[in-house]
């Protein structure tokens, strides 16, 4: 085998942390190949990732290619990889909303864009979704700047406040915001009827209702992983979906096919709890109780592209996100509503500006959410093929 270089940077998005390359870097090499490189990179299929860059879970496993951009009002594009762990796959089935905060970092600190001082707004188009996102990033003397006060659960210490406009997220992956067109469908778990609500805003979900599964909304990702009837149930409920959204053709694929999307998350009305690190969330602070799974496995936090989705699902008349949620007022009546979820780790925010239909459901204009990045590192790495 011969050892190849390439240029990278290692940098946190949110609660996430990938490696980023330049289009250039990839430029000439086949599909196939490309998705070699990158397994290389990563040292994947392997758990521990040991030979590479990846650092052994589905949050630390992740790729982000970026681009300049030649479309109009477009200023960088970048297409998003799930690096699979156990398998030489690489899944561009969706886009990670947490790692998304950091592309317009990596673009201006590797001088694809320009800074303006203070803030720098930038539009990014996701090639996985065919979507556009606004990042605002503050920036000094050029480049990114990774200082501030803002605080996200599950980041140690705080940072800069990169906020991020997800503009009209819905159906990114299946076209549809409801894509089977309902906003309640069944599948089957041995010999239960369970209910659930598949959505697709930037990443499609499909949502069960915690008590359906002997669930309480309240796990931790160890419980939960220690759960196995309960994470063999979910991955039913998600294999079964993938189906009914046409996301694989056959079921028991889709741990094959498409291990990235849907999501499968279950959700619960607020109630007090714990986070991980014994901190108490009361339920007057949250509107509904959520935990995901993230490649078959327990998401340590909850995912960006999955909290707008369970946001908008909580305004779906119908859903069992919007049975399980607890609004304030009538929504209806606001065009611009947030949504706080509560997770592992404690609480997500997230702000939508929708435009209600007198029958179906709402029309989102747009999803915003805040998180913080940091670069690592950036430099040579080293792979073999």
């Amino acid at each position: 085998m011969t050892q190849k270089e390439i240029r990278v940077a290692l940098i946190r998005g949110g609660t996430s942390k990938g490696v980023f390359l330049r289009d250039a870097e990839l430029a000439g090499f086949d599909p196939a190949t490309r998705d070699r490189i990158l397994l290389a990179l990563f040292g994947s299929p392997d758990p521990r990732q040991i030979d590479g860059l990846g650092g052994g879970t589905s949050t630390t496993s992740k790729v982000m290619i970026v681009g300049e951009s030649s479309r109009p009002g477009v200023d960088l594009e970048y297409t998003f990889g799930q690096v699979s762990l156990d398998k030489s796959l690489v899944d561009y089935g969706g886009t990670c909303g947490n790692l998304t905060a950091a592309v317009g970092i990596f673009g201006i600190n590797e001088g694809m864009v320009e800074a303006t001082d203070p803030l720098t707004r930038l539009v990014l188009f996701n090639r996985n979704t065919k979507r556009t996102v606004v990042a605002e990033i503050p920036t000094t003397g050029g480049v990114a700047d990774p200082e501030g006060g803002l605080r996200i659960a599950g980041v140690p210490g705080t940072g800069a406040r990169i906020l991020t406009r997800y503009r009209d997220p819905a159906g990114g992956v299946t076209g549809r915001l409801l894509p089977t067109g309902n906003p309640i469908d069944t599948v089957h778990v041995g010999e239960k009827t369970v209910p659930c609500s598949i959505v697709d805003a930037v990443n499609p979900v499909v949502f069960v209702e915690a008590s359906a599964l002997d669930l309480t909304g309240r796990e931790s990702p160890a419980e939960l992983s220690g759960n196995r009837e309960a994470l063999e149930a979910l991955e039913t409920v998600r294999d079964e979906a993938a189906v009914l959204a046409r996301i694989v053709e056959s079921p028991g694929t889709a741990a094959a096919q498409s291990p990235g999307v849907p999501k499968v998350a279950f959700v619960s009305p607020p109630s007090d709890y714990h986070t991980v690190s014994g901190d108490r969330v009361r339920a007057d602070d949250i509107n509904v109780l959520a935990r995901i799974l993230s490649m078959q496995k327990a998401h340590p936090t909850y995912a960006v592209g999955a909290a707008i989705c369970t946001a908008v699902a909580a305004l779906c008349p119908g859903t069992v996100v919007c049975s399980a949620a607890r609004l304030d007022g009538d929504p209806r009546a606001e065009h611009t509503t947030a949504i706080t979820i509560g997770h592992p780790v404690g609480t997500m925010r997230v702000e939508l500006t929708v435009e209600y239909q007198e029958n179906g459901p709402p029309n989102v204009v747009e999803a915003a959410v805040e998180r913080t990045a940091r670069y690592l590192m950036a430099g040579t790495a080293y792979y073999q093929l």
